[in-house]
């Protein structure tokens, strides 16, 4: 039987380290908001050299914003497990009479609320020194796409959380390797379409693919060279949030499984 209390109360225990953290060490803020608008300011002005559309401009901000969701999970996420056997705490958690699930819900959680922090202030400071106009006709549809963006993103890091554990001494390199491509076939900084629809079909795997999008059709409205109509792209979304948390419980018991199978925690090629 679940103890939803225990799991509800692993899930605020795993969260709140990670929500303290933003203010523990308050030059992390300065660094987590002012560099990534570099970048950012270097693709604006790229685009406005080439006398681009100027909403291009506010496709950058929000790409750029939701770029440090794709970081967390990446970094913060799927790693997770292979940082805390690498430090020794992984035994405490498989030992803990709580689920594992509940486990990565607060990773996820923490790193939502954490990761806002930035992602928000990114898109405060490129509106206001890029004089990006958004418009919020439709707001309860923009937090529906938004929210189950984070949902699929963060139960896809669930996934990669337990695979990137079995993979082993591969976790670093299978975590670089995923980092640019990423940027490049989600359409972080232009339309996705433009790469074509099929490669734009094969990308919409991704979570941060169709919630892009979809935002972008939401605050520029049909200029904004969209993929798929917003209401397909809700479903999908929904449909990828509902998959990758079932992958990642699959994948979170293969691993247990294997543990108390093999005494092992990596696939035998490592």
């Amino acid at each position: 039987m679940i103890d939803w209390r225990l799991n509800g109360r692993a899930i605020i225990g795993r969260a709140y380290p990670r929500v303290l953290g933003v203010m523990r060490e308050p030059s992390w803020i300065l660094f987590d908001i002012f560099l990534p608008l570099l970048g950012i300011a270097a693709y604006i002005y790229y685009y406005r050299a080439m006398n681009a559309p100027e909403m291009y401009a506010g496709f950058i901000v929000i790409g750029g914003a939701m770029t440090a969701y794709w970081m967390n999970v990446l970094w913060s996420m799927a790693t997770q497990f292979y940082w805390e056997k690498e430090v020794g705490n992984l035994q405490l958690y498989m030992l803990a009479p709580m689920s594992r699930m509940s486990v990565l819900g607060g990773m996820a959680l923490g790193g939502m609320l954490m990761t806002t922090v930035r992602a928000v202030s990114t898109v405060l400071l490129g509106v206001f020194l890029f004089n990006v106009h958004l418009t919020f006709t439709q707001p309860l549809e923009l937090a529906l796409v938004f929210s189950l963006t984070l949902i699929a993103l963060y139960g896809m890091g669930m996934m990669f959380s337990s695979l990137f554990l079995m993979w082993g001494r591969s976790a670093m390199q299978m975590t670089s390797l995923l980092q640019e491509p990423i940027y490049l076939v989600s359409g972080f900084y232009f339309p996705v379409r433009a790469l074509g629809y099929w490669v734009a079909l094969g990308a919409s795997i991704l979570p941060i693919t169709l919630g892009l999008d979809g935002m972008r059709q939401l605050l520029f409205g049909a200029s904004s060279n969209g993929f798929l109509p917003i209401d397909v792209e809700i479903i999908i979304l929904a449909v990828l949030a509902v998959v990758f948390f079932i992958l990642a419980r699959f994948f979170l018991e293969f691993m247990e499984n294997m543990s108390k199978r093999e005494g092992r925690l990596t696939l035998r090629w490592q």
